[in-house]
């Protein structure tokens, strides 16, 4: 049997210690959060939340946008389809109307539920009920009235196509569009697509060639918008692929052409943190200077507490 080592307790004794009085701390007693008074405004009970961890990232991100808008500086939003299917596109809407938001950047399924909110006031349809039969996706006035509006606009960008469509119809819920507000507000809305992803792409109607070149004319919109970004603040809201790959793009070519984008904001928020999202907006782009936070939640609960910090800031 080979030898076994022997252990003993380890003795404290001369260890070597501090005062607390002289640690650096991340928390103290002034960052904690304080009891809201009953019937207190808006402002008021934001001002009691804690100044710590997502509490405070929250203030910064909205005092950020504040500051942008005070200044001139550009404001962009980037948003995957669930921020729609929440019933957030009011306040999108609202922060455009304000001149808060100078451009919306979209995925391709943010088309389909914008639209069909505008046009029937419903929309997200119980895809495992209807995958099995083959039903999934096949709204015929969504594919036909889409697929036509991008053909004929095409050469103006999808957005702009499909925005202008909304706006100009009789559509029972079209105040309800970001899409529409683009147009009517003259607000860049664009919108990047893969192709194969939408239910559009699926209906006899699709013109690929007309889908990509005006999925293309909203890229280099787009990246006219990133090229003004330069103490700005960018918001990639519930999209974990394709926005963030298209900012990342945007931001290299513009880069390489000569504009100086950077010390500007970046805010991931999602539900949970994915990682290009992480890399490609939060990380990468502002490494030379600037700053890159994560908010973390349910969009209908996350975006109408940074809504409201963004009011109050602005009043």
């Amino acid at each position: 049997m080979p030898s076994r080592k022997k252990f003993k307790p380890i003795s404290s004794k001369g260890l070597k210690t501090y005062s607390i009085r002289e640690r650096k701390s991340k928390v103290s007693v002034g960052d904690f959060a304080r009891v809201p008074e009953r019937g207190a405004s808006l402002s008021e009970f934001l001002d009691v939340l804690p100044n710590i961890l997502a509490a405070k990232d929250l203030k910064a991100v909205a005092s950020a946008i504040v500051k942008a808008k005070r200044d001139e500086k550009t404001v962009a939003l980037g948003m995957g389809a669930h921020v729609i299917k929440v019933g957030l596109g009011p306040l999108i809407i609202d922060l455009m109307e304000r001149g808060v938001v100078d451009a919306v950047a979209m995925n391709g399924a943010c088309v389909v539920h914008d639209f069909e909110t505008a046009f029937a006031g419903v929309t997200s349809e119980d895809v495992d009920a209807e995958l099995g039969t083959g039903s999934f996706g096949m709204a015929e006035e969504t594919g036909r009235l889409l697929n036509r509006a991008i053909r004929k606009g095409a050469k103006k960008g999808l957005g702009a196509a499909v925005g202008e469509m909304i706006w100009r119809s009789r559509f029972p819920h079209k105040d309800k569009s970001i899409l529409a507000a683009g147009a009517r507000l003259n607000v860049p809305v664009t919108v990047h697509v893969a192709l194969g992803t939408d239910i559009l792409h699926i209906h006899p109607d699709m013109d690929g060639s007309a889908t990509g070149l005006a999925s293309m004319v909203d890229f280099k919109i787009f990246s006219s918008v990133v090229a003004s970004l330069a103490e700005g603040v960018y918001l990639n809201i519930g999209s974990a692929v394709i926005l963030p790959e298209v900012f990342l793009k945007a931001i290299t070519l513009t880069r390489n052409l000569g504009y100086k984008v950077e010390k500007f904001t970046t805010v991931n928020m999602d539900f949970i943190q994915h990682y290009r999202p992480l890399t490609n907006v939060v990380r990468r782009p502002t490494m030379g200077g600037g700053a890159g936070y994560r908010l973390t939640g349910h969009h209908e609960i996350m975006v109408p507490l940074l809504y409201a910090a963004i009011i109050e800031g602005l009043d």
